[in-house]
């Protein structure tokens, strides 16, 4: 699949920053999501001791949730590992590996953080705007943001806000279990990424496919076992 291009990707940290208010403006919250048969989840993992990063996309079916298409790709980061800035590191190692997608999915969800950005533009709504795709940041930590902690059952939630501005659902996917933090990506309102998360989950904290990306970008799953 190909993919477009918003800017360079060789550019200095003050410069990526202005990349990241410029296109925030570009994001929408208008929910533009049509009928969902895939689903896709990304994640990108650092292998330790050799400067490599290995990219994955996992591609489920909807409702069944079953793996239809996965695919992995290592590569070496050209940009430093700055909080805030991830996406400049990961994007080019994850599309790298979307580029080698054959099926064409709805829906992303992304192992990081939307519209819960100090610039609200974190990778989520990078990858989103980037693929022009539908896409929801489920984060497993807080980059910015206070909230009021939700009850602690499956369902609760309540809002993450920054400077007055709701930027985020903090999500209890499981009872009693460590809460997620859910953000519009691109062409999602909050409310209908909330519910899409609370869908794609199978009884583990994280939805099935950020966390089966997870997996895959960890060298636990492989492409070889889950296409066969």
């Amino acid at each position: 699949m190909k993919v477009g291009q918003l800017h360079s990707w060789h550019v200095t940290m003050p410069e990526a920053e202005e990349i990241q208010r410029r296109l925030a403006a570009q994001v929408t919250a208008r929910n533009e999501l049509g009928e969902v048969r895939l689903i896709a989840g990304v994640d990108i993992s650092g292998q330790y001791g050799t400067g490599m990063a290995r990219g994955a996309v996992v591609v489920l079916s909807y409702p069944e949730m079953e793996v239809v298409e996965v695919k992995v790709i290592e590569r070496e980061p050209t940009f430093a590992y700055r909080p805030g800035l991830l996406s400049f590191r990961e994007i080019p190692v994850i599309v790298a590996a979307w580029e080698k997608l054959t099926l064409d999915p709805d829906l992303i969800l992304v192992d990081g953080q939307g519209l819960a950005h100090p610039r609200r533009f974190g990778l989520a709504s990078h990858l989103g705007l980037l693929l022009d795709k539908p896409s929801i940041g489920c984060a497993k930590s807080r980059l910015t943001g206070t909230f009021e902690p939700p009850a602690k059952e499956v369902g609760s939630y309540s809002y993450l806000s920054d400077a007055g501005e709701v930027i985020g659902t903090v999500l209890r996917t499981r009872n009693s279990v460590k809460p997620i933090y859910v953000s519009i990506g691109h062409k999602m309102d909050l409310a209908g990424a909330a519910a899409w998360v609370l869908k794609c989950c199978r009884g583990y904290r994280i939805p099935e496919p950020t966390r089966l990306a997870h997996l895959a970008a960890s060298g636990q799953l492989t492409e070889t076992e889950l296409t066969s």
